[in-house]
């Protein structure tokens, strides 16, 4: 979760939201909360790969499992190309896509050589990313530019700007369903899942308001809506300039970290539709010493590969924010179907979820909205014609 929206979102959730941006974010995190209650109950109930797409398969039946997992891999191979292009944009930007080229295949390297080493990594990463955020809040607010007419005029479009700010910074809370995605290789799930989830949630919630909030005072609304590296921007605009070449390293490894967990979770929920035949089968191959779907894995990789020669970065958050909030929506719905006694908590959540999910999808830039749209009509196409001919 720390990285993808801190350093990538906060432009256009900033022209969206304007001043309102901290409201638009304290909504994304309200729905990411109801959604986070909704997959660690689902999650601990089935302990399985593939997130949404087993709960809808088990709870609503395989067209919404289906429905699920195909929202959930076209939403997050975008998401992968997004972060490895952010890796190239802030490392070397006049290298920028083979700089991306190159991240994808590190992370895949270390993907492929199985979970345990992935999570060394990214600890590593984390650490990384939290001293680089650090620095960053130190240089906006001590920087001496900070101040409250930052913030005067407010901008941004109202009611519906900050609908679709939530949108927009949706997608970075997205980092907690790993857990569940990744649900068979958890120890202890149904004690380790329902805790893990709320308190990374939390966490990052605290480290977003922070981050955001800091950058608002700084440079104000209409700065970072034109910013191509929003908080890098923030810091150099100030006193502290210094500290910029930091929080520029910080944005590359934090998108270095969300692409190694996001390639993980995408080729977990590949291999669990190839076993199910909702893709080739030959994607449901595990690895006989790694115990990784290597071959899912590689096929994530040669996609976002693919993409990442035409992707762009602003344009693919918001197609990822349509689809993933599609995904959740379907876990949302499989919550609600819980009994009394497989529920930690309120049944009401997971139909705030639902509805928040979808108010959110329909709030994003038309443009993105529709592509989303798209995508997901041919999914719904591709499983009817496999129906019909199996």
């Amino acid at each position: 979760m720390l990285g993808a929206g801190v350093f990538a979102a906060v432009g256009p959730a900033a022209r969206a939201a304007g001043a309102w941006l901290l409201l638009g974010l304290a909504l994304a995190g309200l729905v990411a909360y109801c959604n986070a209650t909704s997959s660690a109950e689902l999650a601990a109930r089935y302990p399985e790969s593939g997130g949404a797409y087993a709960y809808g398969r088990r709870r609503l039946g395989p067209f919404w499992g289906f429905l699920a997992g195909w929202a959930f891999l076209a939403g997050k191979l975008a998401s992968c190309a997004a972060m490895a292009l952010t890796v190239g944009s802030y490392a070397a930007p006049g290298l920028a896509r083979p700089v991306a080229l190159a991240a994808l295949a590190a992370v895949t390297v270390a993907n492929y050589q199985g979970v345990a080493k992935t999570a060394v990594v990214t600890r590593v990463i984390v650490a990384l990313v939290l001293a680089a955020l650090a620095a960053a809040v130190a240089g906006m607010l001590f920087g001496g530019q900070a101040g409250l007419g930052n913030l005067d005029p407010p901008g941004g479009q109202g009611l519906y700007g900050v609908l679709q700010a939530a949108g927009l910074l949706f997608f970075a809370f997205a980092g907690y369903a790993r857990v569940a995605t990744l649900g068979e290789e958890v120890a202890d799930p149904a004690r380790t899942i329902p805790r893990a989830i709320p308190l990374a949630l939390g966490v990052a919630l605290a480290v977003y308001a922070v981050v955001c909030g800091a950058a608002l005072l700084a440079v104000g609304p209409a700065a970072l809506a034109t910013a191509d590296a929003p908080l890098a921007e923030a810091v150099a605009a100030g006193r502290l300039a210094w500290l910029e070449p930091a929080v520029r390293a910080g944005a590359a490894v934090a998108s270095l970290g969300v692409l190694l967990s996001l390639e993980a979770a995408v080729s977990r929920t590949g291999f669990a539709m190839a076993a199910n035949r909702d893709l080739p089968g030959a994607l449901a191959a595990v690895h006989p010493r790694n115990k990784v779907p290597h071959r899912a894995e590689l096929a994530a990789a040669a996609l976002v590969g693919a993409a990442v020669v035409t992707v762009d970065v602003r344009g693919a958050i918001g197609f990822s924010s349509t689809l993933v909030l599609a995904y959740y929506a379907v876990a949302n719905a499989a919550a609600w179907t819980l009994g009394p006694a497989e529920r930690r908590w309120p049944r009401w959540l997971a139909g705030l979820g639902l509805a928040g999910c979808l108010v959110l999808a329909a709030s994003l830039p038309p443009a993105t909205l529709l592509a989303g749209v798209a995508v997901l009509a041919v999914g719904v196409a591709a499983w009817l014609a496999r129906r019909r001919l199996g």
